[in-house]
């Protein structure tokens, strides 16, 4: 039995600072006129017409109730921003581009009131599904799932992109997406090299006008070879970036997405050479570089320090995969304007994050469950209405690492309180249903009998269900295997997932085993 990569056997002690999970909570207000916009790659949220481009979206495994879970739970990650009235821009990455595009509906707004008295639940709970709903695209169900939580008032801006293969011959299964809550003014769809094409949305914040570019560049961070489209990538968003400010040295534009890139790629893979996001995009970390004419980007990994910078993991280190990069106009006296270190990440504990602090993954088994591979990031802004462009905004703590530590945060080690707060599956209320998605990404103490397959698969029996035992680490999982060969029985803390639909207990060090 193996786990995603993306799973690690490690424990990540912090969450995010109690200081900006409560600014994600504080709601705008008159006075400041502020309002939040939040990045999230939602990890694949698809439609339900049957034709999917991926194998784990097709009919037989991915189903109506997936699709109600999944958009709802994304919903309930944006209802945390603004005490449960959502971000006023969302960015989101991994929404299906829709394989039947013809079937859509091209009128949300519409479509939305005359779904209104029933919920989510109910709509994709009625069997068979109406073709006339199965039928509608990914976002549509976003769109109900978010008023379903009460998030309203949200305009969409999608690419104008059709089913078609990259350059690289493989076919593209997903796109980028914007819901705002500010009138739309213009969206235009920027075609680049093996990845999905940026979508440049401006609204009218209040007056003054702002752009988002969504992006989501090509995936392999750590690989050189893929870093050639990655910089095609940025190179797209650059030259769009110069044409702006061409026009205007101070536009307010904020770049959002997945770039398949870290804040330090350039410091992290030196052996890289040119990197997308820092040499081409010019992406870096001085809030003063602004002020000058050469640095017209600054990226908002920078407001937080540098041991907690991290939205996703891999092999055992933190990531910075998704990014909110800000203008030089955004740091002026004019239109809008980046509130001073508002940028955190959305880590919830007992939400999207699972009792280790990590992601708590979308699982697509016999009982979805969970959220994303990535935790979203947020950042607060606000209308300052017309000023001078040549006075700048007072920095309470001016970032002046431009480059920052090249090597990466680790995933911590310790298990402080971790198995203090563990479940037995004994102790449990009676009935209890551990496969019922209420105890996915829980820590349970496990003292069960155990069999080793064929293949040297390790399963432990719980009540009257079978549980596969697995770990990242090979020489765990040897030591665990021995052991259930020579006495059948097991005793370990295991995190309660899922992987293709099967049950498992995952192991996640050394000190697990008991």
């Amino acid at each position: 039995m193996r786990l995603p990569a993306l799973l690690p056997r490690l424990v990540f002690t912090g969450l995010v600072p109690l200081s900006l999970l409560c600014a994600a909570s504080q709601p705008a207000t008159a006075s400041d006129r502020s309002f939040a916009v939040v990045a999230y790659n939602v990890e694949n949220l698809h439609d339900v017409d049957g034709v999917a481009m991926y194998e784990d979206y097709q009919p037989a495994q991915y189903t109506p109730a997936h699709l109600a879970v999944k958009a709802a739970n994304i919903a309930k990650v944006l209802a945390r921003v603004d005490k449960g009235a959502g971000p006023a821009l969302a960015a989101f990455n991994e929404i299906e581009l829709d394989q039947t595009p013809d079937s859509t509906v091209t009128d949300l707004d519409a479509w939305l009131a005359s779904v209104a008295g029933q919920s989510l639940s109910d709509l994709l709970g009625q069997k068979p599904l109406p073709a006339a709903l199965a039928g509608l695209p990914a976002e549509a169900w976003l769109l109900k799932a978010c008023a379903d939580a009460g998030l309203t008032g949200y305009h969409v801006a999608t690419t104008n992109e059709r089913p078609r293969k990259h350059e690289d011959g493989h076919a593209q299964a997903i796109r980028n997406l914007v819901f705002s809550k500010f009138p739309i003014k213009d969206v235009r769809s920027h075609p680049t090299a093996n990845a999905r094409a940026i979508l440049e949305v401006t609204v009218d914040a209040e007056g003054s006008p702002l752009t988002i570019f969504v992006n989501h560049w090509k995936s392999g961070a750590g690989d050189p070879e893929t870093e050639v489209s990655r910089r095609a990538n940025a190179k797209t968003l650059r030259t769009r970036i110069d044409e702006l400010l061409a026009s205007d040295p101070n536009a307010d534009f904020i770049v959002a997405g997945d770039l398949n890139s870290h804040y330090n790629q350039k410091q992290r893979y030196r052996a890289m050479g040119t990197t997308a996001i820092n040499d081409v995009l010019g992406s870096q970390g001085n809030e003063l570089n602004l002020r000058g004419k050469d640095r017209d980007l600054y990226n908002l990994w920078f407001e937080l320090p540098s041991d907690q910078r991290g939205s996703d993991i891999y092999k055992d280190e933190w990531g910075t995969l998704m990014h909110l990069i800000v203008s030089r106009g955004l740091y002026d006296q004019n239109g809008v304007q980046y509130v001073d270190n508002s940028f955190a990440v959305l880590k919830f504990a007992g939400l999207n994050a699972n009792a280790l602090g990590l992601p708590n993954r979308w699982a697509r088994g016999s009982v979805p469950a969970g959220f994303s591979d990535h935790f979203p990031v947020y950042a607060r802004f606000r209308v300052v209405g017309p000023g001078p462009k040549d006075k700048w905004m007072p920095l309470t703590r001016a970032s002046e690492t431009p480059e920052g530590p090249g090597t990466p945060v680790r995933v911590e080690t310790t298990t402080v309180d971790l198995f203090a707060t563990a479940l037995k599956p004994a102790d449990l209320p009676k009935g209890a249903d551990l496969r019922d998605g209420s105890y996915t990404g829980r820590i349970f103490l496990v003292d069960a009998p155990a069999t080793v397959n064929e293949k040297g698969y390790v399963s432990v029996k719980v009540g009257d269900l079978d549980y596969d035992v697995f770990s990242q680490d090979k020489e765990l999982r040897n030591t665990y295997r021995e052991r259930a060969r020579a006495t059948s029985r097991l005793r370990f803390y295991g995190e309660l997932g899922q992987y293709k639909g099967k049950w498992q207990f995952v192991l996640q060090g050394k000190e697990w085993l008991r």
